[in-house]
């Protein structure tokens, strides 16, 4: 059996050398050519040996134990070392005809790799069996417990690079086995690949003692078992197999455990450690290629010109021996394919990894049950009938919808849904039980590392499931470039015919930029919103519900979509409340409307156009209005609230947007508009520049360089707010997004009150110096000016 793994093994190295460096001859029936040589050499050697060794002992445990099992390929540009075994088991053949199990389709195989309209180096939504790309390193652990959970007897056999493993995330996903629970989740096993160097330095935990290497993961909670990976590729094979089956057998020992107590498992890992690059040549003209990090893309980068090292490929692939191999068909050996699981245990098959094929939809309860009667509640924290809305959707749904956040669920008042437990396997003290409780059971998932709850919730979604992930807005661009390689994966698979739609990407920011005025200035950040604006239009929407009935029919909304980013940001503090529950969904359908009751003479048409998407800036704007109104009855103010800021885009590029006849019956074609805005203001302007009216708007902020409006020694103390304590609305006037800026700023815009207007606006200028004033007295605002 172990030669036959090894031999198994050097096909698979064979197929992955192959596809770097050949565009004909793929099974050198004849001496190695320059012409045989690709124009262009891409991919990376370096990891590509290691993740095929392990692929091809996951399958041999899931032919010994009949597993359900999965593989996660943790090393950026290892897909070599995965494309290989999943052609050689046959599922590349099925989804993609063209690479048929013969010579001919190996040639075109080879060609296609690293080619255009081809695989990439990375392991990308097109190669079967792959939840995870690996491009951006630091996932592959946390995705791969994102996955078990829920999922019992499910195995993520999950390769870590070296290299990652250096990573924040990577090193704060080993903390998730704290919150496995054996009874109801699966099991990870992780294969930490150590090689030894990442592109061209050596890596930490390659060089430290093998001690120290082994407390690291035991104080992590694992049971490691060492494999050394040498040119004795039988005793490497028979090491391997048996620290398989040790780990296996210990996982189901684990799942059985379970049936009686439950209890925190100490799962087996294993320590793969072998030469980077491993089978390559070891020196080529005095420079180390096996064991050295040359061998991380290609190893030999001039053999169509350098005669004397294509002899040496040639001399390197054939050390495979590729005759003995495949047959004069191109087909893999017979008996060696006894070593391919059925078609039902595939890693490259199981519909776990297709997650949208057993994605089953949430069943979601009404709206009207939990939301608000604005007459009757007219201040109400906005995400306090939420947390109750997930609640039910807990009960409701109770084995496939979680929620995520970093310990901040209950500060952002989501804390109802703790009647379902926070989930955690470890040590409990009676105090937890004080508020909430700690559960191996629990639904709640919470750890301080944004990077580890949005890999668990991305695993979770891959695999056929539904979540929902809640943070701060200052926080979340931390997690801003994993979103990002999550859209990319989303886009990829909308074009891809085979692989089925999985539920959306659902995030909440909230403790939001204008209620960071305790926090100070390092708090404020709507950032993340204007990072993901450009990305794909097909997947990506942001919204902004101004109340809690609007933020409950937006949740409702994003929960039944699918292949999506959406991105809610909704205050957690108390605000007036506008809508009741129809207003709200009919308001979230359109992603815009006109607000009647804030408008004055709605019917007419407008002397100037007031707009607001945000929360804070919408109550400051609706303020505004009513202060203007109260000096100027007759002047005709439309109220516009935009919701989905992809509506302001035009229909040609985004499909929420609105046609340019749709904008302009909102906004006009020729009147101001005054856009009170959540973010940095130069957004609207990227996403409206092509309107016609775009001349005439103006819009307001949060600014990093502030230009205050009122400049004035006395006064200095009042404004200073960068990196200190302010108010909310101290906070708002250093932006200029209050009521008082913006109505002055309605005053000064619409010239036929302009020669009337120097009596109001001295009036409100005054008081706006008296809402900063009364800020620095009493450290705290005017109780007046919360309406």
């Amino acid at each position: 059996m172990v030669e036959k793994l090894v031999d198994f093994w050097k096909a698979c190295c064979y197929i992955s050398a192959g596809m770097i460096y050949l565009k004909d001859n793929p099974l050198l029936r004849t001496p190695l050519k320059s012409e045989h040589i690709k124009n262009r050499l891409l991919g990376h050697w370096g990891a590509s040996p290691a993740l095929s060794f392990v692929y091809v002992h996951a399958n041999r445990v899931i032919n010994k134990y009949n597993l359900n099992a999965i593989f996660i390929a943790g090393p950026g540009h290892g897909a070599p070392g995965v494309i290989a075994p999943v052609y050689l088991e046959g599922t590349l053949s099925e989804y993609y005809p063209e690479f048929t199990q013969d010579e001919e389709g190996m040639k075109k195989l080879f060609k296609y790799f690293s080619f255009p309209g081809g695989f990439g180096s990375h392991c990308t939504p097109e190669l079967p069996g792959s939840i995870q790309e690996g491009g951006e390193l630091g996932y592959s652990l946390s995705h791969a417990y994102g996955a078990i959970f829920d999922n019992p007897k499910l195995l993520a056999v999950t390769v870590i690079g070296d290299g990652e493993a250096e990573t924040g995330p990577l090193a704060a996903s080993w903390h998730s086995n704290k919150f496995l629970n054996p009874a109801r989740d699966g099991a990870v096993l992780p294969v930490l690949s150590l090689n030894g160097y990442k592109i061209n330095n050596p890596t930490v935990l390659a060089r430290i003692e093998e001690a120290e290497l082994l407390n690291l993961f035991k104080g992590y909670g694992y049971d490691p078992i060492i494999v050394d990976g040498t040119d004795d590729y039988v005793e490497s094979h028979q090491k391997m197999a048996e620290a398989m089956d040790k780990s296996v057998e210990r996982i189901i020992n684990i799942w059985s455990d379970a049936k009686e107590k439950i209890q925190r498992p100490i799962l087996p890992m294993i320590i793969l450690r072998s030469p980077k690059g491993w089978t390559a040549p070891k020196i080529v003209k005095d420079h180390y290629i096996e064991g050295y990090w040359r061998s991380h893309q290609v190893p030999l980068s001039d053999v169509k010109e350098n005669t004397e090292n294509l002899v040496i490929l040639q001399q390197w692939l054939m050390s495979y021996e590729p005759n003995k191999l495949f047959d004069q068909s191109g087909k893999l050996r017979k008996d060696l394919l006894e070593l391919i699981p059925p078609d039902n245990l595939k890693m490259s098959k199981n519909p776990i990894s297709n997650g949208g094929l057993i994605r089953i939809p949430l069943k979601l309860p009404q709206l009207k049950e939990f939301s608000i009667d604005p007459q009757q509640q007219k201040y109400h924290e906005n995400t306090r009938p939420l947390g109750d809305y997930l609640r039910k959707i807990i009960d409701l749904n109770p084995n496939n919808f979680r929620v995520f956040g970093p310990d901040e669920t209950k500060s952002n008042r989501l804390d109802a849904i703790f009647a379902h437990g926070k989930a955690w396997n470890a040590r409990i003290f009676p105090v937890d039980s004080d508020e909430g409780y700690l559960s191996a059971f629990g639904r709640v998932m919470e750890i301080l590392s944004e990077h580890t709850i949005e890999g668990w919730l991305e695993g979770y979604l891959l695999t056929g499931r539904h979540g929902f992930l809640n943070t701060y807005e200052g926080f979340a661009p931390i997690i801003s470039s994993m979103v990002n390689q999550f859209g990319k994966w989303i886009d990829i698979s909308s074009d891809i015919s085979w692989r089925m739609p999985v539920s959306s990407l659902n995030l909440l920011l909230t403790s939001v930029v204008w209620r960071q005025d305790h926090n100070g200035f390092t708090h404020q950040d709507p950032g993340f919103i204007t990072s993901i604006v450009d990305k794909w239009p097909n997947v990506v929407r942001v919204y902004f519900p101004p109340d809690a009935n609007t933020l409950l029919a937006t949740t409702w909304h994003c929960l039944q979509t699918t292949n999506r980013i959406n991105i809610i940001v909704a205050d957690k503090q108390k605000h007036p409340q506008y809508l009741n529950i129809d207003e709200a969904i009919k308001n979230v359908i359109k992603g815009i409307g006109i607000w009647n009751f804030a408008s004055n003479h709605p019917q007419e048409e407008p002397d100037v156009v007031v707009a607001s998407c945000g929360d804070i800036p919408t109550k400051e704007a609706i303020a505004a209005v009513k202060i203007v109104k109260d000096f100027f009855p007759e002047l005709r103010i439309r109220f516009v609230n935009v919701i989905n800021l992809f509506a302001l885009t035009p229909s040609g590029e985004h499909p929420d947007g609105l046609t340019d006849r749709e904008f302009d019956s909102y906004f006009t074609t020729d009147k101001p508009v005054i856009f009170n805005f959540h973010g940095y203001p130069w957004l609207i302007h990227r996403l409206t520049y092509r309107r016609k009216n775009h001349d005439n708007i103006h819009v307001r902020g949060y600014r990093e360089n502030r230009k205050y409006g009122i400049d004035s020694t006395a006064l200095s103390p009042f404004l200073k707010g960068r990196g200190g304590i302010t108010t909310p609305m101290q906070l708002s006037i250093l932006n200029q997004t209050d009521r008082f800026s913006i109505a002055i700023d309605i005053i000064d815009r619409v010239e036929r009150i302009s020669q009337k207007a120097g009596y109001a606006r001295d009036l409100i200028r005054n008081a706006q110096i008296e809402a900063l004033q009364y800020a620095y007295e009493h450290g705290v605002d005017k109780p007046d000016l919360c309406d």
